[in-house]
Parts: C-alpha cells; structure tokens; sequence
C-alpha cells in the first residue's frame, strides 16, 4: 500500500467500485460515509459491509443533518419518483431526489480529514453518464471544486498537499462500472443504491438509481444481486 486516500463512501454501487479501485491502485484508502439526515439507514449498513470486505483502513461515518433545510425527497416528507421502466429516468432535469450542495458538503468534509491525515487524494464515484442529472456530478464541477479546494487548506498554503480529486467512474456506464468493480472482486450483494427501500433493506426496483443499476447488471446478461421487493424489477 501507499499514499493515503480518502474516499467518499455511500454503499451504493459506485462508491463501492470507486473504494475498490483506490485500494487496486495501491492507495491507503480510508472510507468516508454521512448520516445526514436520509430517509433510511441501509445505506450506512450496506457502507460499513463494503468498507470491511475491502479492506478501507478506517471508516469514519460523519453526522450532519441536511433535513434542516430540506428540499429533496431524500431529506424531507417528499415522495420519491418511482417509475415503469429505465426509459423514463430523463437526465435532462434534474430530479427532486438532488440533494442541495451534497457534494460540495461531502467534498468539504473529505478535504479536511484528507488535509488530518496528510493525504492529497480524494475519491469520488461520480458519473456524468447513466445518471439522474445531478449538477455536482459534471466533471467541470469537479474541476472547479478542485481548483478552490487548493486554495482553502493551511497544508496546501504551506505547498505540503496539492488535492488530486479522482473520479474514475466519470466517463463510465453503469454497465462499464460494474465491469470494473467485478474483476477487481468487488460483491455487488453488500452494496445497496435505492432511493426509497422497504424497512428490511428490500430495494424498491423503481426508483431512478435502482432502474439505472438494473439496467446495467442487465446490459451485461446478468442479474443483479441486490435483494428487491417481490413487486419491484428483479
């Protein structure tokens, strides 16, 4: 192992890839998730799974609380779109489930515990195809986060951390994605992406983020592994 590497961790199928791919390209990678105020803790559980089958040297879950403000079905009493097929997921507006600033938050948390750590990488696992349309997944986002994220530490004043932002999923399909994550021994099973699961962590099979997962289990002529409610998409 190597550098240091913080990497933002959600338990979905993309940050789980992204974990596996730092760790492959020989970084220490510590995992970084949020209980910020979503309306189920499956995720959290499906984070701490893969932080341990993928050997992250430490998993920091962090506590903020974005219902305070609202205006996501994620964080507020707002229903979840649900949908009949992966066809109706339009990336051209951006959806209810957007989070205000997430990443900008998530990313802010992430160059802190970086600049503690001695660390100048951080991992994200965004992607600007086969997704609902969020503004902070765009690589110049991620560009411009960058650039002020060099500007902002005492260690990078200093010249003793220049911030690498990596997100090697960008330019990925879901299907491209879950390639990726499988020969490097990633299990999909652990991993949880839905937006509006049953209590018992059953995904819905409807909602954006399952249908754009699906599909790409699908694209390869596989199943996912995920479990779904008998009356959601298998």
């Amino acid at each position: 192992m190597g550098k240091k590497a913080v990497v933002l961790l959600s338990g979905g199928l993309d940050s789980s890839t992204v974990l596996a791919i730092a760790r492959h390209d020989g970084y220490e990678p510590y995992a970084l998730s949020f209980r910020y105020g979503q309306r189920h803790s499956v995720e959290l559980e499906a984070a701490g799974r893969v932080a341990a089958a993928l050997g992250a040297v430490a998993h920091v879950v962090a506590d903020i609380d974005l219902r305070v403000f609202g205006g996501s079905a994620l964080t507020s009493d707002i229903a979840v779109p649900h949908h009949d097929n992966v066809g109706d997921v339009d990336g051209a507006e951006i959806p209810i489930t957007y989070v205000p600033a997430r990443n900008t938050i998530f990313l802010s948390f992430a160059l802190a515990w970086a600049e503690t750590l001695g660390a100048s990488d951080v991992f994200i696992g965004v992607s600007a195809l086969d997704y609902s349309g969020y503004p902070d997944c765009r690589p110049e986002y991620i560009e411009a986060y960058e650039r002020m994220a060099n500007l902002a530490t005492k260690a990078g004043v200093e010249g003793r951390q220049k911030l690498k932002i990596h997100t090697p999923l960008i330019e990925l399909t879901k299907a491209q994605t879950i390639e990726r994550g499988l020969a490097l021994g990633v299990d999909y099973s652990l991993t949880h992406s839905c937006y509006d699961p049953r209590p018992d962590g059953a995904a819905c099979g409807t909602c954006d983020s399952c249908l754009l997962r699906i599909r790409g289990f699908q694209e390869l002529g596989m199943s996912d592994p995920a479990p779904y409610i008998p009356t959601g998409v298998g």
